[in-house]
């Protein structure tokens, strides 16, 4: 056996320990892998090198590394040659790259690099694990041999040591600087107790920490069922709900599961509409539940899109991690607002009442009182801190009295129609004084209610039985100029109950009342709920005006949600009478907007205060239409363009009312709908709109089919049913060379 030479064994030596001398003096992974590249390039004599390290969390090779500018190019472990050299752990020599179908083009494609051939060695620890390849591109001289791979699994095994440590050393200070970050964001938080600034600095902290595109933390309103956010990191959007069951976010709230998703839009979950909306596209998701020192979820956090691929499981781990320390900050943060809201709340509502509102402490001195009492008090300097005795003086010694019972007695008084005098003026008045308790402590001091009852309430009083309130106040303020006609714009509404004739007979007289007394009471309260005023009961129909005796920048928003309200009401109205056995009924509802005339109008022994005007026939024309539509509540093209607010609304048709020659849109409002009463209604939607486009261009064949695909989505649809007939008749006969799609109302 022939012994190597000694000269070639030394230069070898000497080169093997040049690599571990410079990988020595390194500062860090990215140089090391740097001088290993050169001594690699340099002694093999290649024109390129690359070094691919592996990254078990995404299953990638990636290089820091390549070519003349530092960059990093991340390939799938399994592909091209440096994923067939990773993953069989032996080295591969290519004489003609492009000859070698494991070879990907689109590098050099992308570069303008032409590569001829490929040394590849695997990269091992000293334990033979397989945490990267080396390749080299283009022998300099001529094509790289079998002795060439030998040197460069010489060269990589003596380096691995050094890359190995460089590695730890980088995922220790790389896990150091992420910990000091989480303790510095969790320590800035937790110092936060506005909500909107804290969801603010969370978002922030958690889109820069999972190197995401988005996120958005959602908290849980207890009364509303609703998962909600100020603050939605990205969106450019603020005060977000949606219901807390349904949609990804749903389902992590409900089950408290984090839920991982790869590739948003192969889960069923889900809901691409707000990608439409929005213009973003989202990839992947991942959504965490954040639960309380209780164990309680109380919302949930979804990051969205993480640069570079899918969240990983380190991902979610740090995400749960953050989300369980920011929950007390988070909390306390909410318990802040809601304190700040009832302090608010309770501000607002002492400001806003009509009645004198004051506290006195345990000495009988004022310690708040509202601007209602400082008008009723006729008191010309502040009231805070002086003594109750001051305030009403002998004259008024019965109050006096009582307070001084109160104290002793800890029990509310009530006086009604009590006169008090004050500043030579007599009011009549109402007076309630109230204990203030706290707890066990009985002694807290006193509040005092002042009602002033004088005959302009008492006239309100009695005329607000006979008429809508909000009229017996415009009346009462401006008397006849008021009732004295005017030109408005206003939104008109007309409801009535369907086959009421047949319910009648079925009922009897004393049935009839009851149920009409029950559902107005109802319907009333959903109209002036929205500041619309009640104007008249037409035996079983409602009429109602939004816009008149008080005016609103949102009328038509109000009346539009006045109608929803009242078809939601229907439904539980209806739930409990077919609980109790007794039939359910039905009604329609119309709405238009239009310039319209309000007055007085009667004879000098009785008037009444309405409206008249084309608008309000038009309004009753749509109410009468909702039966040959198959629809609940139908809006004109007027009231539509007016909306501010968002509604599922769909256009049903053009037509022409009886008595008029113009055409008018009609909509359809479909709020009130849910998935049991208008199933797959986006899909049947789409349908009617595609035979809605084709109705109008005349084109009757292709439009009885999308109408009868809509029905199919939706056997109880009646605008499709209606549109399916016109088709099948206008088929059997069809229009002249005029058809465009304007249908006329022949009847009112």
């Amino acid at each position: 056996m022939t012994r190597p030479k000694a000269a070639p064994r030394q230069a070898r030596a000497e080169l093997l320990l040049e690599v571990s001398n410079r990988l020595a003096l390194a500062d860090s992974l990215d140089e090391a892998l740097h001088q290993m590249r050169d001594i690699a390039t340099r002694v093999i004599g290649s024109e390129r090198g690359s070094i691919f390290l592996h990254d078990g969390k995404s299953g990638e090779l990636y290089s820091r590394i390549a070519g003349k500018f530092p960059r990093e190019i991340r390939v799938l472990s399994d592909s091209g040659i440096a994923g067939q050299v990773f993953s069989g752990g032996q080295g591969l020599v290519i004489d003609d790259a492009y000859a070698d179908p494991r070879f990907n083009r689109a590098i050099d494609q992308q570069t303008g690099y032409v590569t001829r051939t490929i040394l590849c060695a695997p990269l091992r620890t000293l334990k033979g694990e397989v945490i990267g390849v080396a390749q080299l591109l283009n022998k300099r001289d001529g094509l790289f041999t079998r002795q060439d791979l030998a040197l460069l699994e010489e060269i990589v095994a003596q380096a691995s040591v050094s890359l190995e440590s460089f590695r730890v050393i980088e995922a220790i200070e790389r896990g150091r600087r992420q910990e000091l970050e989480f303790l510095a964001v969790v320590s800035d938080i937790s110092s936060e107790l506005h909500l909107g600034p804290l969801l603010q600095k969370i978002m922030a902290a958690i889109t820069r920490m999972l190197d995401a595109e988005r996120s958005t933390l959602f908290i849980n309103d207890d009364k509303t069922a609703e998962l909600y956010t100020e603050v939605g990191q990205g969106l450019g959007a603020t005060s977000i709900r949606l219901p807390n069951h349904l949609g990804i976010a749903g389902t992590v709230f409900t089950s408290g599961q984090s839920v991982n998703i790869p590739h948003a839009y192969a889960d069923l979950r889900f809901n691409p509409a707000f990608d439409r909306q929005t213009g973003f596209f989202t990839r992947s998701i991942l959504c965490v539940p954040v639960t309380n020192k209780n164990g309680r979820v109380i919302g949930v956090t979804q990051v969205l899109n993480k640069r570079g691929g899918a969240f990983t499981g380190e991902d979610e781990a740090r995400l749960k991690a953050f989300t369980s320390q920011i929950s007390i900050g988070l909390e306390n943060a909410k318990l802040f607002d809601d304190v700040q809201a009832i302090k608010t709340y309770n501000e607002g509502i002492l400001e806003s009442m009509s009645s004198g509102v004051i506290t006195l402490n345990g000495e009988d001195r004022v310690v708040t009182c509202n601007a209602a009492a400082q008008r009723l008090l006729r008191a010309a300097g502040p009231l805070v801190g002086r003594t109750a005795a001051e305030l009403f003086g002998a004259d008024n010694g019965w109050l006096l009295d009582r307070l001084a019972q109160v104290a002793a007695g800890g029990q509310d008084a009530v006086l009604m129609d009590m006169t008090l005098s004050l500043g030579g003026e007599r009011l009549s008045t109402n007076v309630t004084v109230l204990p203030l308790t706290q707890g066990a402590d009985k002694g807290q001091g006193k509040m005092v209610m002042i009602e002033d009852i004088s005959s302009e309430k008492r006239m309100k009083s009695t005329m607000a039985r006979y008429m809508d309130p909000a009229l017996a106040d415009q009346l009462l303020a401006e008397g006849a100029d008021f009732l004295g006609g005017q030109s408005v714009e206003a939104t008109i509404l007309f409801s009535d109950v369907r086959s009421f004739t047949t319910l009648s007979e079925e009922l009897g007289p004393q049935g009839v009342i009851s149920l009409l007394n029950d559902y107005f009471t109802l319907m009333v309260d959903c109209i002036t709920d929205q500041g619309g005023m009640l104007d008249k009961f037409i035996g079983d129909a409602i009429m109602a005006v939004f816009g008149t005796a008080r005016r609103h920048d949102d009328d038509e928003d109000r009346a539009v949600r006045a109608a929803i309200a009242m078809m939601r009401a229907l439904k539980d109205f209806n739930h409990r009478r077919q609980a109790d056995g007794r039939r359910p009924i039905d009604i329609g509802i119309g709405l238009n907007t239009d310039s319209v005339v309000s007055g007085n109008i009667g004879s000098p022994k009785r008037q009444d205060y309405t409206v008249i005007g084309d608008g309000v026939n038009l309004a009753s024309r749509l109410e009468s239409a909702c039966k040959q539509y198959g629809a609940h509540i139908l809006v004109s093209e007027q009231t539509v363009r007016r909306l501010k607010g968002t509604y599922r609304l769909r256009e049903v048709d053009w037509v022409v009312v009886k008595g008029k020659t113009r055409p008018v849109a009609v909509y359809e409002v479909l709020d009130y709908h849910d998935t049991e009463s208008f199933p797959h209604m986006r899909t049947a939607l789409e349908a009617f709109r595609d035979g809605l486009d084709a109705y109008r261009g005349g084109r009757f064949a292709p439009a009885l089919r999308a109408f009868e695909e809509a029905l199919g989505h939706h056997p109880g649809d009646g605008p499709s049913r209606l549109y399916a007939g016109r088709c099948r008749q206008l088929l059997a006969d069809p229009p002249g060379e005029g058809w465009n799609g304007v249908w006329v109302m022949t009847a009112k």
